[in-house]
């Protein structure tokens, strides 16, 4: 662990400049306004109650892009209001309203191709956590939790409950927000919150901040934001929320003895604020009818692959769970809790706390699922700590169980347990302002199988990364060690039993040519070596030939890659095509493009040649999007990889169809069919949410999936496997 020692000297030699808790971005705070006892906001979308004629506006913005600290083209005005239950911001975003672009409506929808008004929220002003939001002109509403980590810290896949309303008007469009204080945790004692705003003009490609506008800060990173004052006297309530909810199914799977079911199922999720910052949950018979199907891949390695998690009662609060998140080491990954093989298990209840007590950060999960087709009952338990340091560093440690009931033998394993410590260390004051990032962590999980002697290396997996993420030069240094047999029960490792170090540096100069705005070049080396047998595995040179980011907001990127991998096992690429143990050596190169998605009709591709094993790929991929009208989208993905290799050749395809139909901010239909030629399945989702209002929701959902027959070759046929639909309505108490 030598190298652990520095790492602890580099950043106690750093700490002094970080310690010094350098003030938020000068400049004049922003005074929210207390209404009176008899005023109230219309949510109309127009600023037209006299509450905001006495509220003190601020318009100081600076333009981060595409000149930096210039003045912007267009005008924003913002002020704030709040009463005794919640916050209201009022913004008056001066443009031409036939140059407002505001394509999507959708909640949580990406705002690539439109105008957009974002903000975020460090109520407990430490610089590290926060609250993340954003609308455009058409009214649609996203939102977010900030956690360490700054450009990578958000996590979208929180719904708050919160509101926003829009109008087009003469001289641009104008919004008003109300942001329950239920909905926020808080420190009641302070009278000051860290608020920030960024605004979009697309069409320009415009970025402007209030605070922190420079291109090495970001609206993310809450260390920049500037301070929202005068804030007294606010009410969570009593803090308690009920939710129940109602689902009512229909599944027909025809494989089965009775292939047509009819099940329906009630359950509650009961939310308490132990204190303004510390939030309970219990969820009772929880279920995610609504939640949207994974996005098929096409995989080609040995390794399994990572689905990005879409459960509602997992992702609120999830921020506090990431460790070590650019090294992978992975303790926690809540997949690993209520699905198998991708499958839902039942989820009998679940249960978290998390929120901040002072400058600690603290999560605490406990699940029970059920018994389902073999599958036996289990209990996770997953506890979180972070303590605050510094000005926008951390001190972490996690710990997860897994305990699985006995099997129909009777054997009852062992409970599996991981424990692991990790470091976020950050600054903004390096080499005379510059950013810089130190994450280092050790973890470790216990014998799965206590008949095999193992040592603690073996269990274990530790490392470090230095990180310079600045304009024009980036660069990073990596390092890692994962045991033989570190494999958390509730976490995710892609692979172990490895030594890997990875540097990387990034040169992006931004020339004096009107179209062009900005370059990038750069260079990666991996080396990777078997930890147990101290064998080379894999060398990898990947070289950023170039990268152009055009002022229109099209992207140009052509690389090339040179890899050494030494393979000591044999394994099956397809169906009968095994790739032979041996030493390989490859190069391929790619190009990838996007136009912007501020326009109607938008193009990402990717074109790749060169080696693969002991033969060759072409891989071919684009994607087009058509937007009509604002509220409509229909999008195609195809993706094809032709591969030839001395054992057999193949193909792989895949397609995928995406549609939506936004009616309004608050009702939606979208649908995803999806074919992949691997598995042979056609599947189709389709999805309908009607916000009645914020916390009371209708969803209904359909599922159809169908399998090419295979009998005859030339039989195109495809046969209905499963299909099934749900109603499911939810209804919000707060108290």
């Amino acid at each position: 662990m030598r190298v652990s020692a520095i790492v602890v000297l580099l950043v106690a030699a750093l700490g002094g400049s970080a310690s010094s808790l350098s003030a938020q971005d000068s400049g004049p705070d922003l005074q929210a306004l207390r209404m009176g006892a008899e005023e109230q906001v219309d949510m109309d979308g127009l600023l037209a109650e006299a509450a905001w004629d006495r509220a003190v506006a601020i318009d100081d913005f600076r333009q981060e892009e595409p000149v930096e600290g210039g003045e912007p083209t267009e005008r924003t005005e913002i002020r704030v209001l709040y009463d005794d239950d919640a916050l209201y911001i009022g913004a008056m975003v001066f443009d031409h309203p036939d140059s407002i672009l505001a394509y999507q409506k959708r909640r949580d929808a990406g705002l690539g191709t439109d105008d957009r008004f974002m903000w975020i929220l460090d109520t407990f002003r430490d610089g590290r956590t926060g609250y993340f939001f954003e609308i455009n002109a058409a009214g649609l509403m996203g939102d977010g939790l900030l956690g360490s980590g700054g450009f990578f810290g958000v996590n979208k896949s929180w719904d708050g409950i919160w509101e926003a309303r829009t109008a087009i008007v003469d001289d641009g469009w104008s919004a008003e927000i109300r942001i329950p204080f239920a909905t926020l945790n808080f420190n009641p004692d302070s009278d000051s919150w860290g608020i920030n705003f960024q605004r979009t003009i697309r069409r320009r490609n415009e970025e402007m901040r209030w605070r922190g506008w420079r291109r090495d800060q970001s609206l993310t990173s809450p260390v920049y934001a500037g301070r929202l004052v005068g804030l007294e006297g606010l009410s969570q309530g009593v803090g308690l929320e009920v939710t129940p909810y109602a689902v009512q199914n229909w599944r027909t799977i025809l494989a089965d003895e009775d292939p047509t079911t009819f099940p329906g199922d009630v359950g509650v999720d009961v939310g308490y604020s132990v204190t303004p910052s510390l939030r309970a949950a219990v969820s009772i018979n929880t279920d995610f009818a609504e939640v949207e199907v994974d996005q098929r891949r096409v995989n080609l390695t040995r390794f399994p692959q990572r689905f990005p998690e879409q459960r509602d009662f997992f992702l609120e609060g999830s921020g506090v769970y990431s460790f070590a998140s650019r090294s992978g080491p992975s303790p926690y990954f809540s997949r690993r809790i209520g699905l198998e093989g991708g499958q839902p298990v039942p989820i009998t209840y679940a249960a978290r706390l998390g929120g901040q007590a002072g400058r600690y950060e603290l999560g605490f999960l406990q699940v029970a699922t059920g018994e389902d087709h073999g599958v036996p009952s289990e209990n996770f338990s997953v506890a979180r700590v972070k303590r605050g340091i510094f000005e926008q560093s951390s001190l972490g440690a996690i710990y997860t169980r897994r305990a699985t009931s006995p099997d129909s033998s009777g054997f009852v394993p062992d409970d599996r347990h991981t424990a692991g410590l990790d470091l976020d260390f950050s600054t903004r004051n390096f080499a005379g302002g510059k950013n810089f990032e130190t994450e280092a962590f050790v973890a470790w999980n216990s014998n799965p199988d206590p008949a095999v002697d193992r040592s603690a290396r073996d269990l274990a997996a530790w490392g470090f990364r230095f990180n310079y993420p600045n304009d024009v030069w980036q660069a990073h240094l990596s390092y890692r060690e994962f045991g033989a047999a570190y494999d958390p029960a509730v976490g995710f490792v892609t692979r172990n039993d490895l030594r890997r170090v990875e540097p990387r540096v990034a040169w992006a100069p931004r020339p004096s040519i009107e179209w062009i705005r900005q370059l990038q070049f750069s260079a990666q080396f991996r080396y990777m070596e078997g930890l147990t047998l101290g064998d080379v595995q894999e060398r990898e040179w990947d070289f950023g030939l170039l990268q152009v980011s055009f002022e229109s907001g099209d992207f140009l990127q052509l690389s090339t890659r040179r890899t050494y991998e030494s393979l000591d096992r044999e394994f099956d690429v397809a169906e009968d095509v095994p790739i032979l143990p041996g030493e390989y050596t490859t190069w391929d190169t790619s190009l990838n493009f996007r136009s912007s998605g501020a326009r109607q009709v938008s193009v990402n591709g990717r074109l790749s040649r060169g080696g693969f094993w002991d033969g060759d790929r072409q891989s071919y991929q684009a994607e087009v999007t058509f937007r009509p009208v604002p509220g409509i989208s229909v999008s195609g993905d195809y993706e094809l990889n032709r591969v030839q290799l001395p054992r057999g050749d193949f193909d792989t395809n895949l397609a995928r169809l995406n549609g939506g139909w936004d009616i309004s901010p608050w009702a939606s239909v979208t649908s995803s069919l999806q074919y992949d030629d691997q598995s042979d399945i056609v599947g189709l989702f389709a999805l309908g949410r009607w916000i009645v209002k914020p916390g009371n929701e209708l969803y209904l959902v359909y599922t159809h999936n169908w399998r090419r027959t295979l009998d005859d070759p030339l039989d195109r046929e495809f046969v209905t496997l499963t299909r099934g639909g749900s109603i499911k309505v939810t209804y919000t108490w707060r108290w």
